[in-house]
């Protein structure tokens, strides 16, 4: 059973946000992206980069980019630092609908995407969100992503808010 979608109050604030959204499975993913942003929007965000790739394996090496970007770059000058944070992700939501078919392929590409991001976050320290969704059917995505009451889009911006500002309190 499917826990309805719960307001919450995080705000941006300073924070950047990056998507990796997948083209494949558009229907479903493009509503995901769309809930993400409105989500991200109403808590302030200014700062939202979107990039999409053609499917859900392609998601972790463009995640590993923009982690590496920002896990590597130099501290700012003092006065400085405000603006050049704004450029780097503060957190990552990766998005994307996997449907199984009648081969182990999608459960392959799944469990793929889920280490390979798992790895990222843990490499670079920067919040990777995990909504690439591996689903049996069309019902299922119908319910995760169309829906304005379940929809994990707008789920893992909360989780991208909450991850943003949990990083302004812990020490790097």
């Amino acid at each position: 059973m499917l826990t309805p979608l719960q307001p919450k109050s995080f705000q941006a604030d300073d924070a950047s946000f990056a998507i990796v959204a997948s083209l494949y499975n558009a229907r479903y993913v493009n509503a995901m992206l769309r809930a993400a942003k409105a989500e991200l929007k109403r808590a302030g965000a200014s700062r939202i980069r979107v990039l999409r790739v053609p499917g859900a394996y392609e998601i972790p090496i463009v995640a590993a980019r923009l982690a590496r970007t920002a896990s590597e770059s130099p501290p700012a000058a003092p006065g400085a630092s405000r603006l050049a944070r704004r450029s780097l992700p503060s957190a990552i939501i990766c998005l994307g609908v996997i449907l199984r078919g009648q081969t182990v392929h999608a459960a392959h590409i799944g469990e793929a995407v889920s280490q390979a991001l798992m790895q990222i976050q843990l490499q670079y320290l920067v919040p990777v969100i995990h909504e690439v969704l591996l689903l049996e059917n069309e019902d299922q995505a119908r319910a995760r992503c169309l829906s304005k009451s379940h929809n994990r889009g707008a789920e893992a911006a909360q989780t991208a808010l909450a991850m943003a500002r949990i990083f302004t309190r812990v020490p790097s």
